[in-house]
């Protein structure tokens, strides 16, 4: 069986600038995984261990700054294993990263499991996820168009498939 694979042609890398804080400086800068991962990997820029006690909220730096262009937003969101194994999340998944942002990238941390989780300095603690957006002109209207679903919404549509 033969996996396909993108050709390198057909790949256009978006250009973002980014600045590497001095607490940062020693630290890789967020990466991909994968050939194909959608998340870069953001790495914990601390100086001393931080332990997150089940239910704890911690903000966790990640050493970086970016400016992206108009039309854009990063997104920090959990990194599946540490979720599953560990049950560390970033608390207001995705956190969004306006275009317009300069401050450094960072994670609000918590521990939903049952055990201490220990974060130490490069730590791949977050993923970020750069993503297009739209923006809106609202067009206020005095009713909106009809469909089968209507108002129904959380869990109308059930259960099963």
């Amino acid at each position: 069986m033969t996996i396909p694979s993108l050709k390198p042609e057909t790949v256009t890398n978006l250009k973002v600038d980014i600045q590497q804080l001095p607490h940062g400086k020693d630290l890789p800068l967020p990466s991909y995984a994968t050939d194909q991962s959608a998340g870069l990997d953001l790495y914990a820029a601390i100086t001393e261990d931080i332990t997150l006690q089940p239910g704890d909220i911690k903000l966790v730096p990640s050493g970086i700054a970016i400016a992206l262009p108009q039309g854009y937003e990063a997104q920090v969101r959990s990194r599946s294993g540490l979720s599953l194994k560990n049950g560390v999340i970033v608390l207001n998944a995705p956190g969004t990263i306006d275009a317009d942002y300069r401050g450094e990238i960072m994670g609000i941390m918590t521990n939903l499991g049952k055990e201490p989780f220990i974060i130490t300095r490069g730590l791949r603690f977050a993923q970020l996820v750069i993503a297009q957006h739209e923006r809106v002109d609202w067009n206020q209207v005095t009713g909106l168009e009809v469909t089968i679903r209507g108002t129904g919404g959380f869990g109308s549509t059930g259960l099963k498939g």
